[in-house]
């Protein structure tokens, strides 16, 4: 039995896996002004909450886009717990052949999606992640990472509008009743959802047609589902991508976790 943790900009993501197998799975907000002791009562709860235990657990395996946790995460599950504590990252095999041109730059949520999205879907794949930023991962058919896009996720886009144009409130994003709104509220919920539906139609289509071929499209995170409902050019919605990323990546480092 193992811990994966998922520590994006908006919230964490734990996930205990037995071998291939999800146990349980779990998220709590981010936030980077916790201290070590702080998590490790919080992950204590949790786990305990979800009827495991930490002895139970041969290591952990980190991606994280949020540096000024890491080093309190890691002294959590060091000092705390017992458990060897890996992040996605250089020196940690992945499996992929990533062709940025530096590929250091890529975030380590992007590697994990790659990971898991070439190991269940192969390629040509897009990966599609709907978080506090949206990214675009392409996977060729030779299964090699050639790079992507980002983009302001919906709401943070909603959250900037709000702050910066006084006279227009922050509204519930995923809701709109017709394209056309009859109200400053409908309008906005009508921009957010149906533009954000638009970008990812548009951003799809570029991107295949940049590549020259069609490629299967396979989304994850919280706007995942939804958006699926709004178009035909997503496939696939995977809740648990990254975390089943994770859990394949720690499968392939065995040995530092010996």
């Amino acid at each position: 039995m193992n811990l994966v943790i998922n520590a994006g900009n908006s919230n964490t993501a734990f996930g205990v896996f037995e071998e291939e197998t999800l146990l349980s799975q779990w998220k709590v907000k981010t936030d980077s002004k916790r201290t070590a002791d702080e998590y490790a009562l919080l992950l204590y709860q949790m786990m305990d909450m979800h009827g495991i235990s930490p002895e139970d657990c041969g290591g952990v395996m980190v991606c994280s886009v949020v540096p000024e946790a890491d080093s309190f995460l890691s002294e959590a599950l060091k000092e705390h717990f017992h458990l060897p504590v890996q992040f996605v990252g250089p020196g940690v095999k992945t499996g992929l052949n990533i062709l940025y041109e530096n590929p250091r730059e890529v975030g380590a949520d992007r590697i994990t999606n790659a990971v898991a999205g070439k190991e269940k879907y192969g390629g040509p794949l897009i990966i599609i992640d709907f978080g506090t930023a949206t990214t675009y991962c392409y996977i060729d058919e030779k299964n090699r990472y050639l790079g992507g896009a980002i983009s302001p996720g919906m709401e943070l886009a909603a959250e900037a509008l709000a702050h910066k144009a006084s006279k227009l409130p922050r509204v519930e994003t995923r809701r709109a009743s017709r394209v056309i709104g009859r109200s400053t509220v409908e309008a906005l919920q009508s921009g957010f959802r149906y533009g954000f539906v638009s970008e990812v139609e548009g951003m799809i289509r570029r991107i295949q047609k940049e590549a020259g071929q069609k490629a299967a499209v396979a989304a994850t995170g919280p706007a995942a589902e939804w958006i699926a409902e709004e178009t035909s050019l997503i496939q696939s919605t995977d809740p648990y991508l990254t975390l089943e990323g994770l859990q394949i990546i720690y499968n392939k480092n065995n040995e530092l976790f010996s």
